[in-house]
């Protein structure tokens, strides 16, 4: 019995085996087929990008080109170009008058700030030399006082030692 159990086991695990490497046979054909389906659709793709890039491109310029060559519908898209650009113009036109009265704005502060200033500054030098111009002539009226004192004094000092020494 011992040996008809052994004989089942190994017989199992053969048959296991068996089944374990079938199934990793299918596996790795499975993975091929598909590493080989991805290969194929990858080529495919490119391929259909490079027929259908050229092809839209062609269509574009068709749709492109269509509105131009019947009269009423070139002159409607000729009207829509003019509309679009006058209406850029005037976009561009306000942009740039707005930024022009922005920087007179601008100048005319600064102009006027710098003008004040200098009125302030001229003042305060006016007003400096009418200080200035006052004191000196106080200064030279007080010194001319002074002067025209000590001559007299002296003058009559003169007379009076002359008088002396006469008499």
């Amino acid at each position: 019995m011992a040996t008809t159990a052994k004989t089942t086991t190994s017989t199992t695990t053969k048959a296991q085996r068996s089944a374990a490497a079938k199934k990793a046979a299918e596996t790795r054909a499975a993975n091929q087929q598909s590493t080989t389906e991805t290969a194929v659709a990858y080529i495919r793709e490119t391929a259909e990008r490079a027929v259908d890039v050229p092809v839209g491109a062609a269509l574009t310029v068709a749709e492109t080109v269509k509105p131009l060559t019947e009269t009423t519908s070139r002159e409607r898209e000729i009207k829509r170009l003019r509309t679009q650009v006058t209406r850029e113009i005037n976009k561009l036109e306000r942009r740039g008058g707005q930024a022009r009265r922005k920087a007179t704005t601008r100048a005319r502060g600064t102009r006027n700030r710098v003008e004040r200033d200098l009125k302030q500054r001229r003042n305060q030098v006016e007003r400096a030399v009418k200080q200035n111009r006052t004191k000196a002539e106080k200064a030279v009226k007080e010194n001319r006082v002074r002067a025209e004192k000590a001559v007299k004094d002296a003058q009559t000092a003169v007379t009076e030692r002359i008088e002396a020494v006469r008499s």
